[in-house]
């Protein structure tokens, strides 16, 4: 059962899907239910040990691995299985292992998508932690990103960022009350608290805009106080 698990683990981090206890015992553990919390530790474990020793030994594909936002390749890199939502029983994995600061990476076909999301989970924590959606698009369309038409790289704009990204869980949605149409603001999701830090993004924002991280005081502050 732990290595049925393992696999369905991986294969439902290929497309970053997080992870329901019930699917878990439906699919996997069925009448093992009693054994449950056992099976899901050792196979934590096993995606700790075995898979994490391998990129120890062999490295990144820069020789070290990176740390920010990772689509991780789960038979290279180390993975740490993590309940985010403790009462519906939700899991993610993630990067397990020490990364080089202010760096990610991903599957070649996703470098882009992680990319953009990079770039729009920067824009949330510079405006203070959560922006309109209105907020969102107008600073995409500066970026010549536009949620109404097809791009070229990124597909679908609107249905990337207000699906994909948050079922994901690197955006949370939360609705404005007494908006009329209804409004949304944005917010890091519990999958871009773990696998990033605010400490990394405005490094990030630092070299993209040629300026030491001091310059920006209050988010200074909030990413040194930031694990």
């Amino acid at each position: 059962q732990v290595s049925e698990l393992v696999q369905f683990l991986l294969v439902k981090d290929q497309k970053k899907i997080p992870i329901k206890r019930a699917d878990m015992l439906k699919n996997i553990i069925r009448e093992y239910k009693d054994a449950y919390s056992e099976i899901v530790n050792k196979a934590g474990r096993t995606l700790q040990e075995v898979w994490g020793a391998r990129q120890r030994k062999g490295g990144g594909f820069w020789g070290e691995t990176p740390r920010g936002l990772t689509l991780v390749l789960p038979q290279v890199f180390g993975l740490q299985l993590v309940e985010i939502d403790t009462k519906r029983h939700i899991y993610i994995l993630i990067n397990n292992l020490p990364r080089a600061e202010g760096q990610y990476l991903c599957r070649d076909k996703e470098k882009e998508k992680m990319g953009l999301l990079l770039v729009i989970l920067s824009f949330i924590f510079m405006k203070g932690n959560s922006v309109k959606d209105s907020a969102l698009w107008e600073f995409l369309h500066l970026l010549r990103v536009y949620p109404g038409k097809q791009h070229s790289v990124f597909g679908d704009v609107r249905k990337l960022v207000t699906e994909e990204f948050v079922r994901q869980k690197y955006l949370e949605t939360t609705p404005i009350p007494l908006t009329d149409p209804p409004e949304f603001k944005y917010q890091w999701g519990p999958r871009a608290e773990k696998e990033t830090s605010k400490k990394d993004v405005l490094n990030f924002v630092a070299r993209i805009q040629g300026k030491d991280p001091t310059f920006w005081a209050s988010q200074y502050s909030e990413a040194k106080a930031t694990p």
